[in-house]
């Protein structure tokens, strides 16, 4: 049986990060595990930026819109000049891509150690709208001669905008190319309560609250901010706005501070109504409430990208805060390479490689009010694909090593 990282960390920590320091994996050893790690991806030049916003304005899962075969291309193609200038001021790119190679490779050492029997384990980038796409990991991981892969989530709160759409990719590409059945396939596709994503992200607060003046440091009010979701997918059933809440009372109930706190919502897209409160017009109303001392909590995101570093640290930040009169603002780190986020990674899939279901029936189950025949084909491709053999280790042999 597992031992939880959650309840033995004090112990599993110290030699998970003597593991991360370790040299690098020998390339050339064949992978048993595949840790296929999904996101939605972000350029890395601005030479990628129009290829990436046509794939995103044409990818009915993220965004709906009408004559969107027509209309997609047209907003891409108007919004790239200015997507372009601020890749620009935060250095040339996203940074995604090299923090999630950073988080498979220190999470797959973790996991070398805790199960040598599914080792080596290998992680491949799964990305929807830049390379690596998601059609590229597969290919690779057949290649590696993978036995098993487990289809990881990085968006700890699952979407049918942002998970969905990337394990519709997953189903997409496996109808127009035979699946193997040499390899066994299990998915995460939700993780939003985790104890360690919870206490990852309290530590993450704890590193600002330190920067306010003691006298005045309980007050600071902390502002949990998610990409926003159009109310359409939250009638619908959308599960996320919950999930997202969840991560938020997770980590106050870890952080144990008086500090008040509200969940706010960034990043709307078109006119239609999103969720709100949206995160520029609370800080703005929290500033006229005299309410000048804040914290932002990119609560939603797992590494730093364009939303935490233009959008929260320049626009927000900077700008905003600065108009709006606010005295002192500070942004929390994303979890990046934090050593108790790799934990947290490492123990997700470590029990779900024990325990865990091939597919949980929470992933299974459709919105209420789902309209989306590609929803119900792709739930029903992952049923068979994930159900056909048995993906547990045995049980004596699942257990960390003392």
């Amino acid at each position: 049986m597992l031992v939880s990282l959650y309840r033995k960390n004090s112990l599993i920590l110290p030699r998970l990060t003597a593991a991360f320091s370790s040299a690098v994996k020998d390339p050339h050893i064949k992978p048993k595990t595949a840790i296929v790690m999904l996101n939605m991806g972000g350029p890395e030049t601005t030479d990628q930026v129009a290829g990436y916003l046509l794939r995103i304005m044409t990818d009915r899962d993220m965004i709906q819109l009408p004559v969107q075969s027509r209309l997609g291309p047209w907003i891409a193609s108007r919004r790239t000049a200015e997507v372009i200038k601020k890749y620009t001021e935060i250095g040339g790119g996203s940074p995604i891509l090299k923090w999630t190679n950073t988080q498979g490779r220190l999470l797959t050492k973790a996991l070398d150690q805790m199960l040598p029997e599914s080792a080596p384990h290998k992680h491949y980038v799964a990305f929807r709208y830049v390379p690596p796409y998601t059609e590229d990991a597969f290919e690779q991981l057949e290649k590696d001669g993978v036995e098993r892969a487990v289809i990881f989530s990085q968006y700890p709160q699952y979407s049918c905008a942002t998970t969905g759409s990337s394990l519709n990719a997953i189903a997409d590409f496996y109808r127009n190319t035979q699946i193997p059945q040499n390899i066994r396939f299990s998915m995460i596709e939700r993780w939003a309560s985790h104890p360690l994503l919870a206490k990852v992200f309290a530590e993450r607060i704890k590193e600002k609250l330190e920067r306010f003046d003691r006298s005045i440091r309980d007050d600071v009010l902390i502002m949990f901010t998610a990409h926003s979701l159009p109310l359409k997918a939250v009638s619908r059933g959308d599960t996320y706005p919950h999930e997202v809440a969840a991560t938020v009372a997770a980590t106050m109930n870890e952080l144990k501070v008086p500090n008040p706190h509200r969940l706010v919502w960034q990043s709307k897209v078109g006119p239609l109504p999103w969720l709100q409160p949206y995160t520029d017009e609370a800080i703005k109303a929290y500033a006229k409430q005299g309410r000048k001392h804040l914290i932002l909590v990119p609560i939603a995101f797992v590494n730093e990208h364009i939303e935490t570093l233009h959008e929260l640290d320049i626009e927000y930040c900077e700008e905003l805060a600065h108009e709006a009169g606010i005295v002192q603002i500070e942004r929390a780190a994303a979890p990046n390479d934090h050593p108790i986020f790799i934990a947290a990674l490492a123990d997700v899939v470590a029990s779900h490689l024990t325990v865990g279901p091939a597919v949980s029936q929470q992933f299974l189950s459709r919105c209420p009010h789902c309209v989306s025949e590609r929803c119900k084909t792709s739930k029903e491709f992952f049923r068979k694909l994930c159900h056909n053999k048995d993906t547990h280790l045995k049980p004596e042999k699942a257990a960390i090593r003392a």
